[in-house]
């Protein structure tokens, strides 16, 4: 028998360069993640982390340059498919967790499948809340939880359509050590369990040696850390 070819990595990314004006602010020659593999993103504040997050996500495209989820480059879907292909691949952690606030927990991730456009499962919505502790605030809104629950909301809603890559963007940046340490093994936890790989960007030099791959921007440049 034939062997099954080699799947293709979760990110691949190649030649990718992403400018505002003729000012290059973020480069990356090439940088492959595979499923299950975590990677933190590093580089100080300003360095062009979230833009490089962005572009992962397809939210942005990048001005040149090639990045494919599980095989798909985001350039060949158009706006609506590439919000649906998002939805359904990528669980995006941001630094500003823009829940829905006048919507229960529950409900901010029965809104994430409706976006993604898949059938809204209230199962599957708490067989993720409550491993992560949520499982008596189901119909609470946000604005009633601690910043650590809101936090673990918003992972929740990341993970709850399965997705191949998770991306976080500075997810302990205002916690003290103990919520740092806490926050840091939730998400390395929550994407060993769904199998995902995971991509923290993160100026926090508290978390850098608990994950081995890394890649750091230095002026925008990606560079191995």
């Amino acid at each position: 028998m034939t062997p099954d070819p080699t799947p293709a990595p979760i990110l691949h990314v190649e030649n990718l360069s992403h400018r505002y004006g003729t000012a290059a602010v973020v480069e990356v020659a090439a940088w492959t993640v595979q499923a299950g593999e975590p990677w933190l993103l590093l580089g100080a504040s300003g360095s062009g982390k979230t833009t490089l997050l962005h572009c992962l996500a397809g939210i942005l495209l990048p001005t040149e340059g090639s990045v494919r989820i599980a095989g798909t480059e985001w350039r060949t879907l158009g706006d609506a498919a590439r919000d649906r292909f998002r939805g359904q691949h990528v669980g995006l952690l941001p630094q500003r967790l823009h829940l829905v606030d006048c919507l229960s927990v529950l409900d901010n991730l029965l809104l994430a499948q409706y976006a993604a456009g898949l059938p809204r499962d209230a199962a599957a919505a708490r067989a993720v809340l409550e491993p992560l502790g949520l499982a008596d605030r189901l119909h609470e809104r946000p604005h009633r939880l601690s910043f650590g629950q809101q936090q673990r909301v918003a992972l929740a809603r990341a993970l709850v359509n399965r997705p191949r890559l998770v991306l976080a963007d500075e997810p302990t940046s205002n916690l003290d050590d103990a919520s740092c340490a806490a926050a840091l093994g939730l998400l390395l936890e929550q994407a060993r369990r769904s199998g995902a790989a995971l991509v923290i960007a993160t100026h926090d030099r508290r978390i850098k040696d608990h994950v081995p791959r890394r890649l750091e921007l230095t002026d925008g440049k990606a560079v191995p850390a």
